[in-house]
């Protein structure tokens, strides 16, 4: 009787394990399918103007994303990245989560020596090169050329191509795209109603790795290195830069940057100019800098502290009246473990009389933020 009910027990553990450990098939006309996440998950508390502090919980990025890879080349694929965002202001008053594609391209491997091709919604050539290399605190803050509270020239991504080259002491991204960003419009529409077409912006970023190590994804707990870059873009006949009459202009900036990293600290630095070919406005049309640091330590290097400082001073190009605004950001990090880092942080930003990227006066505010990144 014993050895039956052993038997049994035996043979439901075996049973149960077996259910357990099978894997769901996933069925694709690809080779392989690789699927990742990173999510951005906060707190924020606000003042404007010294006033009362309002707080709200956020969803700043929530990506979903998988690679499929359709062709013999094992390092070529087709990518889909979709982003799910939090709107309180809406058509119908209510607030709704919306998802939307962020990144739609086909990467292909060795186009030319040393050099791949993105080819459909893909990045631009500079910000994912500084939030991988130079600041790595996206979750709190964009970079200096995309943030709203700074120079706000450019976002991240775009419809066209990107040749992305990688040798150990040099890399660089050349590429076509429609200009106007992945939420944008290629189009306009004159005062009569008649169709203008909008032009196409032309974009770069070289870069010297004077340590080498250039061709390799790095790590900033692991790896030093030292880059030096210059990066920007023409921008022709924007649909987002017109005047009254939906006469579109081109706008041009450009940027230097340097930064050291080793597993210990990373110092990072840069100037951006831009000039806007649209008389009587100040957007995209200014100069500034910004600097940020970040020193790490324990065993592990997994705690951190953080500061970034950002000037940015545009200018009327008829009344040659100029506007400052100045965005510090502080706070320290820690990264529990490979999948998940934790970020407390706060910014100031001081307008200065300045104006927006959208023309409306701007305030004094300042904010604290909790912030839980995850990677997967």
């Amino acid at each position: 009787m014993k050895k039956i009910i052993l038997s049994a027990i035996v043979g439901l553990t075996v049973a149960t394990s077996a259910i357990a450990t099978d894997a769901t098939p996933v069925f694709a006309k690809a080779d392989k399918l690789k699927f990742s996440g990173t999510h951005y998950l906060g707190f924020n508390s606000k003042s404007v103007d010294g006033g009362d502090s309002t707080g709200n919980f956020e969803m700043r990025r929530n990506y979903f994303q998988v690679k499929a890879y359709v062709l013999n080349d094992p390092k070529s694929y087709l990518r889909v990245t979709l982003d799910s965002t939090y709107s309180n202001s809406t058509a119908d008053g209510e607030g709704h989560a919306n998802t939307y594609v962020k990144y739609a391209y086909i990467y292909l491997d060795e186009v030319l020596p040393s050099t791949g091709m993105e080819f459909g919604m893909v990045h631009h050539p500079w910000i994912d090169y500084e939030e991988h290399q130079g600041w790595w605190m996206r979750s709190i803050s964009k970079v200096f050329v995309e943030a709203s509270e700074s120079s706000h020239l450019t976002n991240s991504a775009d419809l066209g191509f990107n040749l992305k080259t990688k040798t150990p002491y040099f890399t660089s991204e050349l590429g076509m795209f429609n200009g106007e960003g992945y939420h944008g419009t290629n189009d306009n529409s004159g005062a009569n109603g008649e169709h203008i077409g909008a032009g196409l912006s032309a974009e770069w970023r070289l870069t010297g790795s004077i340590l080498g190590n250039g061709e390799k994804k790095r790590k900033a707990l692991k790896d030093s290195y030292f880059d030096v870059s210059f990066f920007g873009q023409y921008n022709m006949d924007n649909s987002k830069n017109a005047d009254a009459t939906g006469e579109e202009y081109t706008y041009v900036w450009y940027g230097i940057h340097t930064v050291y990293n080793t597993p210990n600290f990373l110092v990072s630095a840069q100037y951006v100019s831009s000039e806007n070919d649209l008389d009587n406005d100040s957007n995209y049309n200014g100069e500034g800098y910004s600097l940020n640091g970040t020193y790490r330590f324990g065993a592990k290097k997994q705690y951190s502290v953080l500061a970034r400082y950002d000037i940015w001073e545009s200018e009327n190009t008829t009344s040659k009246v100029s506007q400052e605004t100045n965005n510090a950001i502080y706070g320290v990090a820690f990264e529990q473990n490979k999948n998940v880092k934790w970020l407390l942080s706060g910014q100031t930003y001081t307008a200065k009389d300045a104006r927006n990227y959208k023309g409306s006066a701007t305030s004094d505010w300042n904010s604290a933020m909790l912030t839980a990144e995850v990677h997967w």
